[in-house]
């Protein structure tokens, strides 16, 4: 896979920038270049990327980050009625905070699942396999914090 990405040949999925980065012991931020710095880092819109991208318009991008191994990460999802994203797990100790702004989020952490509706915000371990999932009929639009402490 890695020599497909230098070629340009190949996206990489969220997932395998995981493994990437902590392969490396850097954070996903330090590769797509929003991590912080040890003063103020400044990241703007236009350099904000999106990293994963749903098959009916949805779209995950991050905002920022700080850099690794201990990271933390600021999300923004958006998903469209009927998509949804899984993950094998990240490393141990990870946890990601959830904060839904418009819609209904159902999580599913190691196989049980949550409904996270809007105004609500919820923290989940997520070093184990999870999902997230919109499965109502309107826009879901949620922030996410994930922080991986070692």
């Amino acid at each position: 896979m890695l020599v497909e990405i230098e070629k340009c040949d190949a996206n990489p999925s969220i997932a395998i920038l995981c493994k990437i980065s902590a392969a490396l012991g850097v954070s996903v931020a330090d590769i797509v270049n929003v991590a912080s710095s040890p003063a103020v880092h400044l990241v703007s819109s236009q350099d904000i990327p999106t990293l994963w991208n749903g098959p009916k318009g949805g779209s995950a991008r991050l905002l920022a980050g700080t850099t690794g191994p201990d990271m933390i990460e600021l999300w923004r999802w958006e998903m469209q009625p009927g998509e949804q994203f899984e993950s094998e797990g990240h490393p141990a100790g990870t946890f990601e905070l959830f904060h839904v702004e418009q819609g209904q989020l159902r999580i599913s952490v190691d196989g049980v699942e949550f409904l996270v509706p809007a105004g609500s915000s919820a923290v989940a371990r997520t070093d184990v396999p999870h999902q997230y999932a919109n499965d109502s009929k309107g826009k879901l639009v949620f922030t996410m914090t994930v922080a991986e402490l070692h």
